[in-house]
């Protein structure tokens, strides 16, 4: 049978929403491969090239956003973050499920550009247990937390713009929720228009 093009998830949440731990429960699967970003910022000591970031010159972003070839991009405390096109695309084209963990605004634009991507908003329970995590992590002080708290509620007002909100009070069941979702799109007939000559052996 010929291979099916893979899906694009786009996993977005607050601050505390526990997404990191999501998406590397998800990519332990060979059939989830998870984007890696570019940005212009130095690489910490422990980071390396192609793996953690691809590491670039502000000219070479600059270029590259030029070019088209980011899905999104973004410019935070001075440095710039994207997604860059050609990895996602090579990936979703050997069938590979390419999950992409950026924030709101990145997400929507990448549903401009592709819309067959799919939105997964992950959020806490509730405010209170959001607050708790974000206090027990210890990395941030309160000033800081609210200040996350503050912008948990306003990418909150964006939920309606996703198309799947789960909720991630257990990591094992948040992680089997997103897969029920991506083998569920997998199976949508706007991604099966082939199917009529597959099963009559025409490809």
């Amino acid at each position: 049978m010929m291979k099916r093009q893979g899906v694009l998830i786009i996993i977005s949440g607050p601050s505390g929403s526990g997404k990191g731990t999501v998406v590397e429960e998800l990519c332990k699967s060979k059939e989830f491969s998870l984007s890696i970003s570019a940005t212009t910022r130095e690489p910490r000591e422990y980071e390396k090239d192609g793996v953690h970031y691809y590491f670039h010159t502000r000219e070479a972003f600059e270029d590259m956003r030029e070019k088209m070839e980011l899905l999104e991009w973004a410019e935070f405390c001075g440095n710039y973050y994207g997604t860059p096109r050609k990895y996602v695309v090579d990936r979703l084209m050997e069938g590979k499920n390419v999950i992409l963990e950026i924030e709101v605004q990145g997400a929507l634009q990448v549903k401009n550009i592709y819309p067959d991507g799919i939105l997964v908003f992950l959020m806490p329970p509730n405010l209170e247990e959001l607050g708790s995590r974000l206090t027990k992590r210890g990395t941030e002080d309160k000033e800081e937390i609210n200040r996350r708290i503050c912008r948990a509620l306003e990418e909150l007002e964006l939920v309606e713009e996703y198309d799947y909100v789960v909720i991630n009070d257990k990591v094992a069941q948040t992680r089997d929720d997103v897969l029920a979702i991506v083998h569920a799109e997998k199976m949508r007939s706007s991604r099966n228009k082939n199917i009529k000559k597959i099963f009559k052996g025409e490809m």
